[in-house]
């Protein structure tokens, strides 16, 4: 019984949406950040990132940032860069990359699925990361960057997103790399009551990319409910900005891993220990692995193909993830990495680089990388139905949805 709601809208105003469209806040370093809004007097990341249009040695986590913030988000809308619908409605969201098309409605969840595990998790969160943007929503009065979430594709909603992605867009726009940006608005009775339906026949809903944000908008939801102990749960405070996907759209990419050294091993002796768990065979050039239980490995300029022996297969949800399996066969006990969070031996490079930077790790800071098999959509739902949490960089998703092409705001407009 998921309680997936339409709202209006705050959204940009009809040609300026590319202008608008930023990636999220947390893709950024502030020197970044800062590098990123210049020449761009439009840009979301300007109100997510408030402190670019700050002194520089300002602190990133000052009262004024997210005043600022406040101050240029509502300064928008009265400006007329955004426009309010002035009824609940759902959204569609289109991303295209590569010539690969995902689709999500854009809707409100339940702070109450989430605190009652209806919307599942797969990761931790930190307390002092979620602290920034609960601060961020809570000066702002609205949700700024979307919870990316997936669902059981159904052939219901898929026809109806067809036909409604059949109508005039409301935007349409290619950002700098070159993904393709869809919205579509839809206000029928039929079809607003016809989307909340399916979605309250859902057992479940999953969190795939957002954790932070998401707990950060559950906590503005609850500090709320403190500050109105009459609330009803109709309050706007009570729903959190989603982008909600079918599973069979999604791309997850590989998340790899390098490594500084062999733990005090020849390569020699590191692929001998490797021999053990894996059948190990030269690779002519660089090439991904090809299926679940495949890891490519890049040492001393030559590419491997490790296969792991059925032996070492595992069916539990967790300890059976590749990502899960190197660490318990390799990482820890043969490079000694315990701690992959912590570590400083080891870091995580998002498949979207490719290989090739995988081998120009290895060639400026690194001794070694593994070229991981992607984590599966399926895999991902089956350890958060168990209630468990996937091991830290599991699963890497593209295209980012944008912030700024739909606002949710947690109380009427202000000027």
């Amino acid at each position: 019984m998921a309680d997936i709601r339409p709202f209006p809208a705050i959204r940009p105003a009809k040609g300026k949406e590319a202008d608008i469209a930023a990636l999220p806040y947390d893709v950024y370093s502030r020197a970044e950040a800062r590098e990123a809004v210049k020449d761009r007097p439009l840009s979301f990341l300007r109100i997510d990132r408030a402190e670019t249009q700050l002194p520089e040695d300002m602190d990133l986590y000052d009262s004024r940032v997210y005043e600022k913030a406040k101050e240029l988000l509502w300064g928008m809308v009265a400006n007329g860069d955004f426009v309010q619908d002035e009824k609940p409605c759902y959204y569609l969201y289109e991303l295209t990359m590569n010539g690969r098309s995902q689709t999500g409605i854009v809707a409100c969840a339940s702070v109450d699925d989430y605190l009652e595990s209806r919307i599942k998790k797969h990761e931790n969160t930190r307390r002092e990361k979620e602290e920034d943007r609960v601060r961020h929503v809570d000066v702002c009065g609205a949700q700024t960057g979307p919870i990316f979430l997936a669902y059981r594709g159904r052939e219901d909603l898929k026809k109806l997103v067809e036909r409604e992605k059949q109508k005039e867009p409301l935007f349409d726009f290619v950002s700098e790399d070159g993904i393709r940006h869809r919205g579509w608005k839809i206000s029928g009775p039929a079809e607003l009551q016809a989307i909340r339906q399916a979605f309250a026949d859902m057992d479940a809903l999953y969190i795939a990319d957002g954790h932070h944000r998401a707990a950060s908008a559950v906590r503005v939801g609850v500090k709320r409910r403190e500050e109105h102990p009459g609330y009803t749960g109709e309050e706007e405070f009570n729903y959190f900005l989603s982008v909600i996907f079918p599973d069979d759209e999604l791309l997850i990419m590989d998340y790899n891993r390098v490594v500084k050294d062999l733990n005090g091993l020849s390569p020699e002796e590191f692929l001998e220990k490797l021999g053990e768990f894996f059948e190990i065979r030269k690779l002519p050039e660089a090439a991904h692995p090809g299926r679940k239980g495949e890891i490519a490995l890049f040492l001393e300029e030559q590419w491997y193909l490790l296969t792991l022996k059925a032996r070492y297969a595992d069916s539990d949800p967790v300890e059976g993830l590749d990502v899960s399996l190197l660490q318990n066969l390799v990482l820890g006990p043969v490079l000694g990495i315990q701690d992959p969070k912590t570590d400083k031996r080891i870091d995580f490079v998002g498949g979207i680089r490719g290989l090739s930077e995988l081998e120009r790790r290895v060639h400026t800071d690194m001794k070694a990388a593994f070229a991981m098999y992607p984590t599966s959509i399926g895999e991902l739902f089956a350890v958060a139905d168990e209630g468990r949490l996937m091991p830290p960089k599991s699963t890497w998703f593209e295209p980012k949805l944008r912030s700024g092409l739909f606002i949710h705001a947690l109380q009427q407009a202000e000027g």
